[in-house]
């Protein structure tokens, strides 16, 4: 057998960086930045975040979380009445993906409406527009569709650079610069693109024990780009 066996990996959770110094504002975001900062003079109690997977919902939403007062996310799908009735002494929440389904949608529109009824607040994020999720129940329907709503559009090359230098430091990686110039040219222009790049590459650094190099970027970069085609 040719070569030296890749080294055993063992699949070890990394901690992403998710404070306020640490989110990167670009005009793909700015519209989103700008109603956290805005807070607490929302013109609304409630607002929407709407962004593609892994764009920095959940990285904005904890900076707002921290800011408000707000206490653990709440997941859309797992929602109950108590949820909306901590409102009213928290003042704040966030609910996430609602794209991901509403496990129960009376009790998120009995939390809009204590949020506008006691003067507190409620951030939610979702992948897809309000006029896009699937509700059943109407008046809930027509609520979320009349909440403000803030994007956040898929990332240029000038924002990709500095997101995947965020994403190999996350993972403690120092990555010369030519790396991130040549993969921000190549890759898919998307933020989960881009999280899933710097994972591969970062599993095959520690398989092979090489460094991650140009070479090295271009091979998984060309493997990854290979199966999508075949999956489509």
């Amino acid at each position: 057998m040719n070569g030296e066996p890749e080294q055993l990996v063992l699949d070890l959770p990394h901690r992403p960086a998710l404070g306020a110094e640490d989110f990167l504002v670009s005009p793909a975001n700015r519209s989103a930045v700008a109603l956290v900062d805005l807070w607490p003079d929302w013109p609304h109690p409630c607002a929407i975040v709407v962004g593609p997977p892994q764009s920095g919902k959940t990285h904005l939403a904890n900076v707002w979380r921290a800011r408000s007062g707000a206490g653990a996310a709440l997941a859309a799908a797992s929602l109950t009445d108590s949820d909306a009735e901590r409102l009213a002494a928290t003042t704040a929440a966030v609910v996430e993906d609602l794209d991901r389904g509403i496990g129960d949608e009376r009790a998120l529109f009995h939390m809009l409406n204590v949020a506008r009824e006691h003067r507190a607040f409620v951030l939610l994020t979702s992948s897809v527009a309000p006029g896009d999720l699937t509700v059943r129940l109407p008046d809930l329907r027509s609520r979320l569709r009349a909440l403000p709503v803030v994007r956040i559009e898929p990332p240029d090359e000038d924002l990709l650079r500095p997101v995947l230098v965020k994403l190999f430091c996350d993972r403690q990686l120092q990555v010369e610069p030519s790396v991130i110039a040549y993969l921000s040219r190549h890759m898919e222009r998307s933020f989960a693109a881009a999280a899933c790049l710097v994972s591969e590459i970062d599993r095959r650094a520690l398989a092979a024990r090489r460094r991650v190099t140009r070479t090295l970027a271009a091979e998984v970069l060309a493997h990854l780009t290979a199966s999508s085609g075949r999956e489509a």
